[in-house]
């Protein structure tokens, strides 16, 4: 009689330990996985690492919101469901924060790398990796500061003309925290709009009086000095706006500010100067501040873009920025589990592909974790259903359209919107955004018993 013998499953090579690497190694080893988990710290250190620990953070509350009104917390409550390595050593490290989780951020890098270092199935490899291994289960997790040699290789790998080194974002509003009493939607002329629809820009009118207004608290406001490692020239295409406004008052109005073509459509009334917004998604749920890329601090964009009429209450989804930072164009490389469409032993993880912030990293990281298992032991791998955080988060990174294509952090816009009522009773904010999470959860938990 002919023993039945199995292969075993194949080892499974990681390229950094930040919280996406940890993340997928905790994963593949809880399932049986062998792991070779490679990180250049502490013999090759970056300019924003301080440690070789794995999953070093930069700042105490770096977590974020940890309720189900918040889109963070939601995805909080995920990982925790699928047993993430990152959050149970967060709650473990967690510090007083009101309903944020703020951890102590040595007490944690210390626990995921002592966690992972217990792991007999994960070997710990030092060391810059300058080529990428040509055969085997690979997954790219190497973050926004991936070294020149390693970029150089993803860049042959992906092609030239889909890896990013630098990036400038523009704020992204909640659409409903926007006073649609003073903003009209209107494309300039009205270009392209059939006769009794709107406009595909929502405006945001200004007379003379609250433009210079305006403009001198741009220029006045607080800066964010960059870093040795972001040093980057100003290009003219993504020119920040108060560096737009400090080369004279009038240049954003003859910019990203402009108003001809754009009256008020049941006024007539022309504006002086006008802030355009337009859909960041296929819902309308998110906005995007057209030319507005900005280096000012969190604070003061959230103050002075408040100075805009109708943005007096907005809520900001993700807010401005324009720095170095290294990510593909997934939507046109990667499939909704991760891997890459040329090469599909190849998966990419963490913020390379074009999800910003530790948390949604290690989300993506628990991810291609998930995702490898079932491709060492030769199964396909499921990914979760789009109406949870997990699932949202993939179809962004692997279905939006590639020329629009910015990193994002988990928010409310990506997932279906929940009921705005019951009855003559309108709900809330914070009842929709539950009622959004609590069907999210059910959803995952359903997808799991599944498994």
């Amino acid at each position: 009689m002919t023993e039945n013998t199995l292969s075993p499953p194949q080892t499974v090579t990681i390229i950094g330990a930040g919280l996406a690497g940890s993340e997928a190694a905790w994963q593949l080893a809880k399932r049986g996985i062998a792991v070779r988990l490679h990180e250049m710290r502490p013999l090759k250190m970056t300019p924003a690492h301080h440690s070789g620990h794995c999953a070093e953070l930069v700042c105490s509350n770096t977590f974020r919101a940890d309720h189900l009104e918040n889109a963070v917390g939601l995805l909080h409550e995920e990982m925790r469901r699928m047993d993430s390595l990152i959050m149970a050593c967060g709650d473990q490290a967690r510090i007083p924060a009101g309903t944020a989780l703020a951890v102590d951020r040595e007490q944690f890098a210390e626990l995921v790398t002592a966690k992972l270092k217990a792991e007999p199935l994960i070997e710990f490899i030092e060391g810059e990796v300058t080529e990428l291994p040509d055969d085997g289960l690979l997954l790219i997790a190497s973050g926004p500061l991936t070294s020149d040699a390693l970029y150089d290789q993803i860049r042959t790998l992906t092609g030239e003309d889909r890896l990013m080194f630098f990036d400038a974002i523009a704020p992204v509003l909640d659409a409903e925290s926007i006073d649609m009493d003073i903003c009209y939607w209107k494309n300039r002329y009205d270009k392209n709009v059939a006769e009794g629809e709107a406009g595909d820009y929502l405006n945001c009118p200004m007379n003379a009086e609250q433009y210079k207004a305006f403009i001198k608290e741009l220029v006045d406001a607080e800066k964010v000095a960059f870093k040795d490692f972001e040093d980057i020239p100003f290009f003219e295409g993504c020119m920040p706006i108060e560096e737009m406004a400090e080369r004279g008052e009038d240049t954003p109005r003859f910019g990203p500010m402009k108003p001809v073509g754009l009256d008020h459509p049941e006024t007539g009334e022309k504006a002086y100067a006008v802030v355009q917004l337009r859909r960041d998604n296929r819902m309308g749920s998110l906005l995007n501040m057209v030319g507005f890329q900005t280096k000012m601090t969190y604070g003061e964009q959230k103050r002075v873009f408040r100075m805009i009429p109708g943005l007096e209450k907005a809520e900001f989804f993700r807010l401005g920025s324009l720095h170095r930072n290294t990510f593909i164009k997934s939507p046109a490389l990667l499939d909704g589990t991760l891997r890459l469409k040329s090469d599909a032993r190849i998966l990419f993880a963490g913020q390379i592909t074009g999800v910003e912030g530790y948390v949604e990293s290690a989300s993506m990281g628990l991810m291609a974790g998930r995702f490898l298992a079932a491709m060492a032991k030769g199964e396909e791998p499921d990914r979760p259903p789009e109406d949870t955080a997990h699932g949202a988060l993939l179809a962004h990174i692997s279905q939006t359209q590639v020329a629009g294509f910015q990193p994002m952090n988990i928010n409310f816009g990506l997932l279906p919107p929940g009921k705005k009522r019951e009855g003559k009773r309108r709900f809330s904010r914070a009842e929709r955004r539950r009622s959004v999470s609590e069907r999210a959860l059910e959803r995952l938990d359903a997808w799991l018993t599944d498994k």
